[in-house]
């Protein structure tokens, strides 16, 4: 291109690229006044052809610049910094298989972006700007970082993502604090080896998904403290070996699922000191270490199959845990209840892990035919299933005093008279209640009358009482 041909802004820009020096249109009072106009063309001869000087490194850097015309560097070899920043382009960069030493956009607008399957050998910084169309980065490359912090993103085609990242991979973090975004970010696939960093960023697509991360691999943590999120997040089959740290968020998504995480393998997931999701929760099949969770931030639908974790904190009551295992929609799990005694045994609670264990007895017995709730609601009211056996030393000594008043006001009659040990109401009555234990009453004497029925009732209840007995000291063995 000859330079005859060039503008004087576009001159400005051609002599300074040999050197890698700035050119800023906004300086010396212009920053308001109207931007120059660049070619796209002219910056891709730049790029591809520009000139160059012994012993300089050449570099594309512009600020407040009017890039008209659509710049096009798909499939093409860029090996120079390339900076166009506070920058308004007419048309979306096509940036398609292209291979870039270094680009960043910073505080730009943009009609979108594309540049599926780029590589980036170093940063991508698209900090502040304002891009009103879908940004396209699947399966690009990109060897530093990528930054969103602060930008603006609308997407015009609600069926299309706003931010196209699926099978993205990134050797450092994806930084997008504070993001604005209409429409959905979709993650799939996509590969981050630091962290990802949704601080602060406000996320909306209502009724739809916002946020679509499936089999996401990430090497260190996912931030999204004060994330106000309104639409579905999906992570399932996501890996975050560190944190997934949800600390003071606002999900919503009546109706449906505001955050699913199933098949996750995660560090740790926190979810507290946030308003209550509106919409569901789903953990089914995670794998988490330690979950934070604030009973006040779960929603009316909760659900936990198979989710497993190490420990449970903030540690509170087992009655302020129970609420979140009734809300899960499906069948009855005993693996929910058995992780949650598990993590209250881990701590030393032990009383807690009993009231949970009860829950669970008393939960199954909704499942069972008429006859098995019926000896359940006997076990449960006799011994709390084993888990409350003072109950059954309560009813045997209410029984004890009942019968020994009863015969002791009322001696009965003895089988052999002048064989039979002398009587003793209160030991006949623990003849009648004991089954397996005998002082040598019962066998002696025989009650007749309202005394003979009196002395079938303890017989009858003392067998009960003994074998729920028995079931729930089994019951606690086997389980120990």
């Amino acid at each position: 291109m000859e330079i005859n041909a060039l503008t004087p802004a576009e001159r400005r820009v051609w002599r300074a690229f040999a050197t890698g020096a700035t050119v800023d249109f906004r300086v010396a009072g212009e920053e308001n006044g109207p931007r120059p106009r660049l070619r796209a063309a002219v910056l891709r001869a730049l790029l591809l052809g520009g000139p160059r000087e012994t012993g300089e490194i050449a570099a594309l850097k512009v600020v407040g610049a009017h890039i008209t015309g659509l710049l096009d560097l798909r499939q093409a070899d860029v090996d120079c910094v390339f900076r166009l920043v506070h920058c308004r382009f007419d048309e979306a960069p096509r940036l398609v298989g292209a291979q870039l030493a270094h680009l960043s956009l910073r505080d730009s607008e943009l009609p979108g972006l594309d540049a599926s399957h780029v590589r980036v050998d170093g940063g991508l910084r698209l900090t502040g700007c304002r891009i009103g169309g879908p940004v396209r980065l699947s399966r690009a490359q990109i060897s530093g970082a990528l930054y969103l912090d602060g930008a603006e993103v609308t997407a015009p085609d609600p069926a299309q993502p706003a931010l196209q990242f699926n099978q993205v991979s990134i050797d450092n973090d994806l930084c997008a604090r504070g993001l604005r975004l209409q429409g959905l970010i979709r993650l799939d696939g996509a590969s981050v080896t630091g962290s990802i960093d949704l601080e602060d960023a406000e996320l909306s697509n209502p009724g739809a998904q916002v946020l679509t991360a499936e089999s996401l691999d990430v090497g260190a943590n996912l931030l999204a403290r004060r994330l106000r999120a309104d639409g579905r997040i999906d992570l399932r089959g996501a890996r975050v070996p560190g944190r997934v740290d949800l600390l003071r968020t606002t999900l919503s998504n009546p109706g449906g699922t505001a955050l699913r995480a199933s098949s996750c393998v995660i560090g740790e997931l926190w979810l507290r000191e946030g308003a209550p999701i509106k919409g569901r929760l789903n953990l089914r099949r995670a794998e988490v270490g330690q979950l934070q969770l604030q009973p006040e931030m779960l929603p009316d639908q909760v659900r936990l199959l198979d989710l497993t974790y190490t420990f449970l904190t903030p540690h509170e009551p087992a009655e302020r845990r129970l609420p979140m295992l009734e809300r899960d929609d499906g069948a009855f799990d005993p693996h929910a209840y058995e992780q949650l005694t598990a993590a209250y045994r881990r701590i030393g609670d032990d009383r807690a892990a009993r009231v949970v264990q009860l829950a669970k007895q008393r939960r199954h017995r909704r499942t069972l035919p008429w006859y098995g709730r019926a000896w359940g609601r006997l076990q449960d009211a006799a011994v709390g299933y084993g888990f409350r056996p003072l109950r059954a030393a309560g009813w045997l000594l209410s029984l004890l005093v009942v019968g020994s008043i009863a015969y002791a006001g009322h001696h009965p009659p003895p089988l052999k008279e002048g064989e039979a040990p002398d009587f003793n109401p209160v030991f006949y009555t623990l003849d009648l209640l004991l089954p397996v234990i005998s002082f040598g009453q019962e066998s002696a004497y025989a009650p007749v009358g309202h005394y003979q029925w009196l002395a079938y009732v303890l017989i009858v209840t003392g067998w009960i009482l003994a074998t729920t007995v028995v079931a729930g000291v089994t019951r606690t063995v086997s389980r120990q």
